[in-house]
């Protein structure tokens, strides 16, 4: 399944940095349902505008009476940060059960988790067996484990509805939107530092929009019961030491790193479960973030490329 045309498609958390190209896309060809907060009218206005469907759904208090009463697919890209582990636990998992139960009858269920789920282990690539652990404390108090505890409901829920259900664990997410290499490229431009942990250098996967959208119907096809499990990530393992340095370079500006034990763990993944389901992502890290760079600054003339 290399694309989706016709379908009755249910993006939830469709204003976030992940989804916003995906429902973009989809639109397109398909009945699309963006459901979020929309605290922004902005936001909801401009993904009308693109021809989806939107709906509030807030999962912290789920209502699901504005959403269309059946689907084809749903994709599940909704994440919350609340401070509050009861609050994270309900809005990132009980929640998660509640509608997997509602759309029990689809076709297939995405659930977007993160690679952020696993133990810290320095440069190691992340397998899908390996250990988990509490990875995002130093910044993200309830994420870690909030998203242990989704992964669970969601292989429930495939189980007792017979739900094709797919968990892939999302590495860095970038593009010509706000990401975290978006974020670090902010910082080099205003001087700021950008804070790493000390010791080795900070590795990742990073993976591009345009990656992420192209997979979505491949990930969806790759739904079964039981649930599978797979790593999403981008086809390098990078350095946020080097991707900065790279950034900085295409700007003319020295980026300014900061080290200390309250950054974030590298986490870097291991791709072949990934390229076995779905075939390996595309983009190279320096091409995306040289366009991500473009899109964002189109008035900085950046250094040529070697």
């Amino acid at each position: 399944m290399d694309d989706l045309d016709g379908q009755r498609i249910l993006v939830v958390g469709a204003t976030g940095m992940v989804a916003g190209p995906v429902v973009r896309h989809l639109a397109q060809h398909n009945e699309v349902w963006g459901a979020a907060r929309f605290k922004s009218r902005r936001a909801r206005a401009a993904l009308e505008d693109a021809g989806v469907r939107t709906a509030v759904l807030d999962l912290a208090e789920p209502d699901f009476s504005p959403l269309p009463a059946e689907v084809d697919y749903v994709i599940n890209l909704a994440v919350s940060h609340a401070p509050s582990f009861s609050d994270a636990l309900a809005s990132n998992a009980e929640n998660l059960g509640l509608l997997m139960a509602h759309y029990r009858d689809a076709r297939a269920f995405l659930h977007c988790s993160s690679t952020g789920v696993y133990q810290a282990n320095g440069a190691h690539p992340m397998r899908e067996d390996d250990p988990l652990g509490d990875n995002h404390r130093a910044m993200l108090t309830t994420y870690s484990i909030s998203k242990i505890a989704a992964e669970v409901v969601a292989r429930l829920s495939s189980r007792l509805y017979g739900l094709p259900t797919i968990i892939a664990r999302l590495n860095v997410p970038y593009g010509d939107c706000v990401a975290w290499p978006s974020m670090h490229l902010e910082c080099i431009l205003a001087g700021q530092p950008i804070q790493l942990i000390p010791g080795e250098p900070s590795v990742y996967s990073p993976i591009h929009s345009d990656d992420i959208v192209r997979q979505i119907p491949l990930l969806l096809a790759a739904a079964s019961v039981p649930a599978t499990t797979v790593n999403w990530a981008g086809p390098d393992v990078v350095s946020v030491q080097d991707w900065c340095a790279y950034l900085g370079g295409l700007v003319g500006k020295e980026p300014v790193i900061e080290y200390t034990d309250a950054a974030l763990p590298s986490v870097a993944v291991d791709v072949a479960r990934m390229e076995e389901l779905i075939g390996p992502a595309r983009v190279r890290w320096q091409d995306g973030m040289r366009r991500m760079v473009a899109a964002s600054h189109p008035e900085i003339d950046l250094v040529p490329a070697p």
